[in-house]
């Protein structure tokens, strides 16, 4: 049965998210390469939007309903969709980032 609250997307709108999909991968990346100690969240965001400007692009979670940064940082114990700030990594700190 087809679900009348779905929207399909023209080819044109498929190649925009594919387009999209890669500034992400290609950003994670890119702020992968700065993952160590003693950087803190609040730099790799820097880092994530810069290089998603660089691309022609907006960061999508910055603004959005008061959301202060371009990346969700979350360390350690944190739950997800942390805001970036000036915590330091340190050795053995697991990071997750979006």
């Amino acid at each position: 049965m087809f679900d009348k609250t779905m929207t399909l997307k023209s080819a044109d709108e498929i190649e925009i998210l594919r387009e999209n999909a890669l500034i992400v991968s290609r950003t994670l990346a890119e702020v992968a390469k700065y993952i160590k100690p003693g950087v803190s969240t609040l730099t790799l965001d820097k880092i994530a939007e810069e290089y998603i400007r660089a691309e022609g692009a907006v960061p999508g979670f910055k603004g959005y309903r008061g959301f202060p940064a371009t990346l969700c940082t979350s360390i350690n114990e944190e739950v997800v969709h942390g805001i970036p700030g000036e915590r330091v990594l340190k050795h053995g700190d697991i990071i997750s980032i979006d």
